[in-house]
């Protein structure tokens, strides 16, 4: 009687837990990711106080507009600089070189950048750092700016897809050190894709 008993507690436990385990939201597999990184406890930048009832960030709707192949123009003899933080701390980087694009029907342009740091890591060797600001900070997005990863390709174009941009991890939590975007990677518009601001 004692063993049946305690497979039926059992049962029931395991059924409230299997009710309890919300699917990871988000429209696009991106942003699933993004989502499941920030609920988990070992990966998240967010505050228990945050992350206890975090259910998903809040992303701009999918737009492929906001998808565009860019030019890059490399820049092999750029020296290295000091790029500042939030903190303290100042984050070796150089310009990687200049991406050149369209988006609506206008001509932009960002430096990439590529930190020595990550060069030493087998898995972050070919890693682009994509910092940039646009007209949306400090309304629907974060006031310091959102970052893009990318990778180093084999020719001459790389695709940006800003529904990808998201925030920097002290937007969340001011324990993190974060780069602060360069002013030269302002775009002069609306770049309404990706992660909106934090509401805490």
């Amino acid at each position: 009687m004692k063993t049946y008993f305690f497979l039926f507690c059992f049962a029931i436990t395991m059924l409230s837990c299997a009710q309890d385990k919300q699917p990871i939201l988000g429209e696009t597999e991106w942003q699933k990711e993004m989502n499941a990184e920030y609920k988990d406890a070992s990966t998240s930048p967010l505050k228990e106080k945050d992350r206890s009832d975090f259910k998903s960030l809040d992303f701009f709707k999918f737009d492929s507009t906001y998808v565009v192949t860019a030019t890059l123009k490399r820049t092999p003899n750029t020296e290295w600089f000091k790029m500042k933080t939030t903190t303290s701390r100042e984050s070796e980087e150089r310009i990687f070189g200049i991406l050149t694009f369209q988006l609506k029907g206008k001509s932009f342009s960002l430096n990439v950048y590529q930190g020595k740091e990550l060069m030493k890591d087998e898995d972050y060797k070919d890693y682009l750092f994509l910092p940039f600001i646009d007209n949306t900070n400090g309304d629907t997005t974060y006031g310091g700016g959102r970052y893009i990863d990318l990778r180093i390709p084999e020719g001459d174009t790389i695709e940006i897809d800003f529904n990808k941009a998201y925030n920097p991890y002290c937007a969340y939590n001011e324990r993190y050190s974060c780069p602060i975007v360069p002013r030269e990677n302002y775009l002069d518009t609306n770049i309404e894709a990706g992660v909106k601001k934090f509401h805490d």
